[in-house]
């Protein structure tokens, strides 16, 4: 039996971007270091995607899946955010977690063609593996990721037990962060989602953990984005970006054709808005219009108190009971991170508790 792995395209595995603004947005290098002492909203889904991703059975024979553990539950999750969040707290970052609530119902659209893609990549998937294909079966299997209910429950007992404030938003997570970040409750937020500035977060960081890596040979640094002087360098208010991104293209509507960010950038600083541009160019004005820009001018977010984020006790024994006694975690993997979690301070030597730390 043959696989179609030679008719099969794929397409990128990395696909919750939002609208690419990188043509315009001044970048600046940086780096953890330089986020010591900051309280760092991350987007929590794209992280996970990031760890399922990464973190799969590479085997000769292996399906391309999360890692899992000895019951066959998936632990990649588990395991990269152990690691991350205890390197994030070494280096004096304090990390938010922030997680989707409800996708907006304007985001239905995009919503059902992800779950095509992934339902035909997963009959791809099976078909390979049938045919003893594994490598195409690993192949599609970054395609198939799907971060699930019970992997949020377990992510958010795991951040529970280290301490780590978490939050669960009103619809999109970035946007969420944005907006806490937006009221000084954030310093930053940290994700791959370039969204994150049409919902107004005041910073955006880019590869946050990628720093120093190599990717697809080429060297990977973080990059903060400031909001203010992107729209001052392009001359732009804010409601001119978002109605250029509406032009790119966005999560909420498709975009122009033929329209990208660098012609965008030259319509609507001549025209003004997304509606004049239209009218000059004879193309038709998008449905929805005022309630795309609403949602990123106005997008709903759940209130959240000061007092929520502040970072909590770390349950040592808890952790071992979790990750080491239910889910398999090796003794090394433990050792690294309470290692990590002492270099922060939150676990003095021997275990023993210190001030910011619980062992009870």
């Amino acid at each position: 039996m043959q696989s179609q792995a030679n008719a099969y395209i794929p397409w990128p595995v990395v696909e919750f971007m939002g609208c690419n603004l990188k043509d315009i947005a001044p970048a600046q290098q940086t780096s953890l270091k330089a986020l010591a002492g900051k309280r760092v909203g991350i987007d929590a889904f794209l992280t996970a995607f990031q760890f399922l991703t990464t973190m799969r059975d590479r085997s000769p024979q292996g399906d391309g899946m999360p890692l899992r553990d000895a019951n066959g539950n998936p632990v990649s999750h588990l395991m990269g955010f152990l690691h991350r969040t205890a390197t994030l707290l070494s280096m004096g970052i304090k990390p938010v977690y922030v997680f989707d609530g409800t996708s907006p119902e304007l985001k239905a659209d995009e919503m059902a063609a992800r779950r095509a893609r992934r339902e035909e990549a997963e009959a791809v998937h099976k078909e390979a593996l049938a045919a003893g294909d594994f490598a195409l079966a690993q192949k599609m299997a970054a395609r198939i990721m799907h971060y699930s209910p019970q992997m949020v429950e377990e992510t958010q007992r795991l951040l529970d037990l280290m301490g780590v404030p978490w939050v669960t938003a009103a619809a999109e997570g970035e946007a969420q962060a944005a907006v806490m970040a937006a009221k000084g409750q954030l310093d930053v937020v940290a994700t791959q989602d370039w969204d994150a500035l049409l919902y107004g977060s005041p910073v955006l960081v880019r590869n946050l953990m990628d720093d120093g890596a190599k990717r697809y040979g080429r060297l990977v640094h973080a990059q903060s984005i400031d909001l203010s002087e992107m729209l001052s360098s392009n001359e732009l208010s804010r409601e001119q970006l978002v109605d250029l991104a509406i032009m790119i293209g966005t999560d909420y509507h498709p975009g122009i054709k033929g329209i990208g960010p660098k012609t965008g950038l030259k319509l609507i600083k001549k025209f003004g808005t997304l509606e004049a541009v239209c009218e000059a160019k004879e193309k038709e004005v998008p449905e929805r219009l005022s309630e795309i820009r609403e949602i990123f001018l106005n997008h709903p977010a759940v209130d959240v108190d000061d007092a929520q984020l502040q970072q909590g006790q770390v349950d040592r024994k808890g952790l071992v009971q979790y990750l080491q006694e239910e889910r398999q975690f090796s003794q090394r993997r433990m050792d690294q991170a309470f290692e990590k979690l002492k270099e922060g301070g939150y676990l003095r030597e021997g275990g023993q508790t210190s001030l910011f730390s619980f062992d009870g």
